[in-house]
Parts: C-alpha cells; sequence; structure tokens
C-alpha cells in the first residue's frame, strides 16, 4: 500500500443536497472528474470532505458510493476525525466494511490532547484493529505529533503513511529527513506544494488538490521532470487560488471553487453557509489567473 501512495490524492467534497444529505451521485461524479484528470487516489470523508460531521453510517454509504465508482482505478482513502479510540475503531471499520483501501486519521484532540505515549498505543491500536493500512493525518496544531513520535508512530505494524500538514514546512522537512523511505511522506501545505516537492514529498492529500486539481498534477509532473522553471510558474499560478480558499469554512469556499468551474460540488452542511459576494469574485478572479477554464453558467 505504501508504494502506492504517490502523487496527487485528492481530499473530495462531500455534497450534500438542499436536505443536507449526501449526494452519492454529485459525489461519483466528482471522483470520476478526479481521475479523468489524473489523480493518483481519493480521499472521503477528511476535513475538506466535512468528515468530522459524518455519521458512521454516512462515511460507509460515502465510501461505498465512491468505491464503487473507482472500480480499483486508484487507492480509495477514508477519513476519519475522531476523540477516542473507541470512535476511530468505529469509523475504521465502517470505512473498511465500505471497501476503503486505507484509513486517513487524525489524533485524538477534544481538549486534552493525548501525550507521545498515548498517541503511540493509539495508533497500535488502529493498526492491529481497522483491518486496513492506515495513514496519520498531522494537522490538528495543539494535538501536533512530533518528529520524534512520528518516528515511532510509523514503526508500527499497519501504519503506512504520513499526512504532514499545519502549515509547517520544517516540520515537514524534519520528518522527510529521518522517515524518507520508510513510509509515505505526503505533503498537505497547500500554498506551498512545490517546494515539498522538492523536498522530497511522495505526493500531497491537500484542499487546493481538489479546488484546481489539474494544476496541481501539472506542478507534480514538472517537478518530477525537473522542470523548475514550469514548477515555479504553477507555485504562484496556486499560490493566487490558495488566498482565496484559505480561512472560515474552507469546506464552502472549495465547493464554490468547483461551482464556478461546473462541478457540482453541493452545498456545505450548516453552519457553514454558500460562499457569495466579494469571496465568490475573489476566487472567480484567481481561478481565471490560474488559468483554469469556468462554466459558462456556474452550477448552482
Amino acid at each position: 500500500m505504501r508504494e502506492g501512495l504517490r502523487g496527487i490524492i485528492p481530499p473530495m467534497v462531500t455534497p450534500f443536497d438542499e436536505a443536507e444529505d449526501v449526494d452519492v451521485g454529485a459525489l461519483q461524479g466528482e471522483a470520476e472528474y478526479l481521475l479523468s484528470v489524473g489523480a493518483t487516489g481519493v480521499v472521503v470523508g477528511g476535513s475538506t470532505g466535512e468528515g468530522a460531521g459524518l455519521l458512521v453510517e454516512e462515511v460507509h454509504r460515502a465510501v461505498r458510493a465512491v468505491v464503487e465508482q473507482v472500480r480499483g482505478r486508484v487507492p480509495v482513502i477514508a477519513g476519519a476525525v475522531p476523540d477516542t479510540t473507541r470512535e476511530a475503531l468505529v469509523l475504521g471499520r465502517a470505512a473498511r466494511e465500505a471497501g476503503a483501501d486505507a484509513l486517513q486519521v487524525t489524533p485524538p484532540h477534544y481538549l486534552f490532547p493525548p501525550g507521545p505515549e498515548e498517541v503511540v498505543e493509539y495508533y497500535r491500536a488502529l493498526g492491529e484493529g481497522v483491518g486496513v493500512p492506515v495513514i496519520v493525518y498531522n494537522v490538528v496544531p495543539w494535538a501536533t505529533i512530533e518528529v520524534g513520535t512520528l518516528r515511532r508512530v510509523i514503526e508500527l505494524p499497519g501504519v503506512v503513511g504520513v499526512k504532514q500538514s499545519g502549515g509547517d514546512l520544517h516540520k515537514l522537512a524534519d520528518l522527510l529527513d529521518v522517515a524518507k523511505g520508510h513510509t509515505a511522506i505526503l505533503t498537505a501545505v497547500d500554498d506551498l506544494l512545490y517546494p515539498s516537492f522538492v523536498l522530497g514529498a511522495d505526493g500531497a492529500i491537500a484542499a487546493i488538490l481538489t479546488a484546481v486539481p489539474t494544476v496541481c498534477v501539472e506542478l507534480f509532473r514538472a517537478v518530477e521532470g525537473g522542470d523548475h522553471g514550469r514548477a515555479l510558474q504553477l507555485h504562484h499560478r496556486l499560490l493566487r487560488v490558495w488566498h482565496t480558499l484559505e480561512g472560515p469554512n474552507l469546506p464552502a469556499r472549495v465547493k464554490a471553487a468547483l461551482r464556478l468551474q461546473g462541478r457540482p460540488g453541493g452545498r456545505a452542511r450548516h453552519p457553514m453557509t454558500p460562499v457569495g459576494g466579494e469571496d465568490l469574485e475573489r476566487i472567480r478572479e484567481a481561478l481565471q489567473a490560474a488559468g483554469v477554464p469556468l462554466a459558462a453558467t456556474p452550477v448552482v
């Protein structure tokens, strides 16, 4: 599994209909689109996919829908944002039963983050008890897993990768220094994908990949091919887009970017509300500047 975690792996949005139920048709259509433009995997129910608010049965339904659409062409990774080992195991087993190839899971983080020993035991329990490979999602600012602890975690049975997030390229560099070749290291530093790839990240799972997958695929391929002049140009295009997406209600902002491209990302769940006004216009302008084709009539 570790060898399959490479390239551009977008964390899908979860489209919700007007009743705020999962829109399976839109979800499957988006999965097919992402594969058509070069995605090497997809994540269902991650933070971009509003996974923290999904019920267990919704995780199962969404993962199953994407697995059926993908038909083994790329890995399907299920997201989990739990706060106890028990909750993580329940979510992970639901994802396994739905056919997920791996589980991307955050550490517990509500109010009282665990210490290093507890983090190791948490991922040990997941590696032994879920039944699919586990990717550590190191994103929560107040529960960051330090590199020394990550070294211990990636040696556990069943742990196959780390998604390093939190906007910290220094920690990504340190992690690559000690773990490159031992496990898959994926960047989630959205505005610094280019230096992440240059440093040796195996790929990325990040919201910007979902918003503009074509540009991200081109960037990864440019770095692989040694065309750093082109890669730097693409970096600047992505940077402007990211500055319009980061901030409050990020999943809703990503869905707005999809809507402008004619991709039916659905609505976000409350309390998030649709993006409009100046924010929507800024996203439109950034996409145009990045050379992303926009729909003549955006999807509602």
